[in-house]
């Protein structure tokens, strides 16, 4: 996904890193709007409020643990043969419910089913920028966060 400006929005990580790390996140989220958008709705107690949707729907919540399998599957697909150490879990490594608002956001953004990530979506679209955040692979000293969806 890109925002409308056509910068990436995601990046895919290799699930084990150069020095072997095992690495669980697989979508990092690289827009400094999303960014700065999801850490307000996690810094508002959103996770909390995600889990007590997971406990009180079980609709929510078996999408929910489809999403984290698939994520799983598809990362350990990727993992080099011989790999003595291996990431483990499902979106941002979390054995089940919600750990990561920006991972599920990712997810989303990568082209993924995961209705945490949706409803993060609904909450932090569009990314509206006026300015690139990014210029050269430097962040822009001229962006700035939008003060109105439009």
């Amino acid at each position: 996904m890109t925002c409308h400006l056509g910068l990436p929005v995601v990046i895919e990580v290799p699930p084990i890193l150069d020095d072997g790390t095992p690495f669980p996140t697989r979508f990092w989220l690289t827009c400094p709007l999303a960014v700065l958008r999801i850490s307000r709705l996690e810094s508002a107690g959103e996770i909390q409020r995600f889990e007590a949707r997971r406990q009180d729907d079980p609709e929510f919540d078996a999408a929910l643990r489809l999403a984290h399998d698939r994520y799983e599957r598809d990362r350990e697909e990727l993992v080099p043969v011989g790999a003595s150490r291996r990431p483990a879990g499902g979106v941002a490594g979390a054995a089940g419910g919600v750990k990561c608002l920006h991972a599920h956001y990712a997810d989303v953004a990568a082209g993924n089913d995961n209705p945490v990530g949706e409803d993060v979506a609904a909450m932090i679209q569009p990314l509206n920028c006026a300015t690139p955040c990014v210029v050269d692979g430097t962040r822009s000293a001229a962006w700035r966060e939008p003060r109105e969806a439009s």
